[in-house]
């Protein structure tokens, strides 16, 4: 079994107490690469103390111990795979004459140009031993449970969930070289001239090394959207659930949503918008903060002077960037309280600052590590428990 993921923990756990017969004969053996979680795991599983949103030595050392493990059941045995967000640096093996330095700087370059998962993926799974399909051709037949973190351009594919280590990859090197000059950076020597190859494609769709590979996604935004929608209704909130998911610049997306939440005002009706995506951040200065908190900050001049709004962001995983906050909330009263500390959310957003505006205010969500991670979730609430926190 290899658990990789932000989820990987309580995944592990969970499957080891359904196979509990199972553990006890020896026959579940593993890795778990991800934050550690509550309780203990079975002492045949080796937890590598991996590290997100950049991959570290125990990201890589974790990768090669699962592609270890692949190969040792290899015609004889199965692969379990527990997948869930942030598996792409949780579980990390460089292609050959590519160093974890080079990916960390190549991702850490693309992530900044604001460039989306399913392009960021591209290029990971065209650096990677392990990713696009190579862990499930190691293995000869694996089965793959996923919580996916994916929204668009389809939702939950296989491909794009942790740069899709069991399926079929429909990227080639020339789409991630594409993406990389599109991108308009650069990376490093040894990255680049790996892109430049045409041999040792990863396994496409279709290819024969991945006919015993089987998948099945077994959480997602869409169950989480339907379980707040049920919150929602049980507090005599009238709901509407955008089913497109949210994509583009953060600060963009925030003052989008704001507006096209508060289009749907009923008078005498208390409204609750939800909905669900991933968005991105272009790094232009030398703040802190993440794409949940842009997002709230880019729609605070949207809320100014309303009474009875309240908009909140927050990461699934309970972590927003490289930030100790799942994410933020703002209201009508965010922007005059901003001015009264001194504070200028388009300055902030200049100097991609979220974090420090929203800690000043004490609006910061923070909760911790939830131990899943099925993408962002927007909630606009208008009447009710939107009305005025403050005097």
């Amino acid at each position: 079994m290899v658990a990789a993921g932000k989820g990987a923990w309580p995944m592990a756990r969970a499957f080891a107490a359904l196979g509990a017969e199972a553990s006890a004969r020896g026959a579940l053996n593993g890795v778990v690469a991800g934050p550690r979680g509550e309780g203990a795991l079975p002492a045949r599983l080796r937890w590598f103390e991996a590290s997100h949103p950049a991959p570290n030595e125990a990201s890589e050392a974790a990768g090669r111990a699962a592609l270890a493990g692949a190969a040792a059941v290899r015609d004889r045995g199965t692969l379990l795979l527990l997948l869930s967000g942030g598996a792409s640096s949780l579980l990390c093996v460089p292609a050959d004459g590519v160093t974890l330095a080079d990916k960390v700087a190549t991702a850490d370059a693309l992530m900044k140009a604001g460039v989306a998962i399913d392009g960021l993926n591209a290029v990971r799974k065209h650096l990677s031993a392990i990713k696009g399909g190579r862990l499930a051709a190691a293995s000869g037949r694996s089965l793959t449970l996923a919580i996916s973190d994916v929204h668009g351009p389809v939702a939950d594919d296989p491909s794009v969930i942790g740069s899709g280590p069991t399926v079929g990859d429909p990227s080639t090197f020339a789409d991630a070289r594409r993406v990389v000059a599109d991108a308009g950076v650069e990376i490093p020597p040894r990255a680049a001239a790996h892109l430049a190859r045409e041999a040792d494609e990863t396994p496409a769709p279709g290819d024969p090394r991945l006919a015993g590979a089987e998948y099945q996604v077994i959480g997602s935004s869409g169950l989480a959207m339907d379980g707040a929608a049920r919150a929602a209704r049980a507090l005599g909130y009238d709901v509407h659930v955008i089913e497109a998911a949210t994509s583009g610049e953060a600060r963009v997306a925030g003052a989008e949503f704001a507006a096209g939440a508060l289009a749907m005002r009923q008078a005498g009706r208390d409204v609750c918008v939800i909905a669900s995506g991933e968005t991105t951040v272009r790094v232009t200065g030398n703040g802190k903060g993440g794409r949940n908190q842009e997002f709230v900050l880019g729609a605070v001049a949207r809320l100014a002077g309303l009474e009875d709004v309240v908009l909140g962001s927050a990461g699934t995983d309970g972590i927003d960037g490289p930030t100790d906050a799942a994410g933020a909330v703002a209201d009508g009263t965010s922007a005059p309280r901003a001015a009264a500390a001194g504070l200028d959310p388009v300055a902030a957003l200049s100097a991609n600052a979220s974090y420090d505006f929203f800690r000043a205010l004490d609006d910061l969500i923070v909760w911790g590590p939830t131990g899943t991670n099925v993408g962002d979730m927007h909630v606009l609430l208008i009447g009710g428990a939107a009305a005025p926190r403050r005097g």
